[in-house]
């Protein structure tokens, strides 16, 4: 594997770019050497300027499920771009695709676009304290919900990846309305409400995907909803990355589960920048211009981000792929542990439709803290033997990697082929 070229951009991305990248997971620090530069994509394939090719368990982090370049979302944002790209005044482009996110949500009356799913879960947080008239709010150890002051507290991969406990420039009071409970540990929660009567919602990842891959338990989830209800507190579920991922719709419902607002992306825009936050009426009707919540931005439902999510969310809906993404994760878990078994290495899988990943421990990962027992000496030399063997995993033991349609089979069995010879190479590790 070449990488020349990778290496002379990064030194040349250096002068004018902080640590020659735009997100702090992009420069590999986790896994060591140099990061890749991207040149091209098409389908379940991402080349590097080098001219290395990798089947695609990244796609920009999620949004590509239907793999890169997808002709009828290519063809749609062609005609968009013809048109124009962004007026700063509004189009029926974000009618038509409110109307498809709100079908697929349950208890979704309204919906309002923004740029990124940090900017979401602000609003959305800003939305629940003023519907409430409280302060506070609960989030979890390991979730991630963008990089806003309130929510740099213990948040999952980004943070962990660094190995850092938050982030400077936040200032005291800016976290000090925001308490930390433990995933799957719903006395961690009651604690908290029963010390704090001014609570005003509790967000969370309902399948968590920034600590890798932690699925609640029936029990935990539903204890959480009877509890924020008994207690007058608002659920956000931040979808960002699993909405449309297990289900054209998102996890809520696989979970038996209804959030009071519910913060999307990624996937809503087929790889544009697009966040959205949506509620029932009573909630929604509280934001500028019917309510006093100010919210705005001049490139919230860009018409091209609207174009590409249509046309993505429209193919997700008649395509029906969500049963191949199980069958393929499944397959991939499979092979995962038997590979790691012949080679005595201590691995746990966790999936939740097509999202998956391995987690170098013989614990089961159940939250923040289990994660965090991984191996990550053991995920940096599996990362780089499947990157020679043409296989581009997420650069950090804590995330989540993603499937797309655009998989064939043979690509399947090219991962397949990857993972044993990876595996192998963990094996021998002193």
């Amino acid at each position: 594997m070449k990488l020349e070229k990778s290496i002379e951009l990064y030194t040349k991305g250096k002068r004018n770019l902080v640590g020659a990248v735009n997100s702090p997971v992009r420069a590999f620090k986790s896994v060591g050497g140099v990061p890749i530069f991207i040149e091209k994509a098409k389908g379940s394939k991402i080349y590097d300027v080098d001219g290395n090719e990798y089947i695609d368990f990244v796609l920009s982090y999620g949004p590509m499920i239907l793999g890169h370049r997808h002709r009828k979302v290519e063809s749609a944002i062609e005609k968009q771009l013809k048109r124009g790209y962004t007026f700063g005044a509004s189009t029926k482009g974000e009618i038509d695709l409110a109307k498809i996110v709100c079908d697929a949500f349950p208890g979704m009356d309204k919906i309002r676009f923004v740029n990124s799913g940090t900017e979401a879960v602000l609003s959305a947080i800003r939305l629940a304290r003023a519907y409430t008239g409280k302060d506070k709010i609960i989030k979890f150890s390991g979730c991630y919900h963008g990089h806003s002051d309130s929510l740099l507290v213990a948040a999952g991969s980004g943070l962990a990846t660094l190995s850092l406990p938050g982030s400077k420039g936040v200032p005291e009071d800016a976290v000090k309305n925001t308490l930390i409970a433990e995933f799957n540990n719903i006395d961690s929660v009651e604690k908290h409400m029963n010390m704090n009567k001014d609570i005003a919602a509790v967000i969370i990842e309902p399948i968590a995907g920034n600590m890798g891959v932690v699925q609640p338990t029936r029990d935990f989830i539903q204890d959480l909803v009877e509890l924020t209800k008994a207690n007058d507190i608002l659920l956000i579920a931040d979808e960002v990355m699993t909405g449309f991922r297990s289900k054209f719709g998102g996890a809520q419902e696989l979970l038996g589960i209804e959030a009071d607002i519910t913060c999307l992306g990624k996937v809503i825009g087929g790889g544009f920048p697009v966040g959205a936050y949506g509620a029932r009426n009573e909630i929604m009707e509280m934001v500028s211009p019917l309510g006093d919540v100010y919210q705005a931005g001049t490139l919230s439902g860009n018409p091209i981000a609207m174009a590409s999510g249509i046309a993505t969310l429209t193919e997700l809906k008649k395509l029906d792929i969500y049963p191949a993404f199980n069958k393929t994760a499944r397959f991939l878990e499979k092979h995962i542990k038997l590979a790691a078994k012949e080679n005595g290495v201590g691995v746990q899988v966790n999936r939740f439709g097509s999202m998956i990943n391995a987690f170098f421990t013989k614990e089961e990962v159940t939250d923040f803290k289990s994660a965090q027992t991984s191996d990550t000496n053991k995920f940096k030399e599996f990362f780089w033997r499947m990157m020679e063997n043409g296989v581009f995993l997420p650069p950090s033991q804590f995330e989540s990697w993603f499937l797309a349609s655009a998989m064939t089979k043979k690509d399947i069995l090219k991962v397949k082929k990857a993972i044993y010879i990876a595996m192998e190479s963990v094996g021998k590790m002193k």
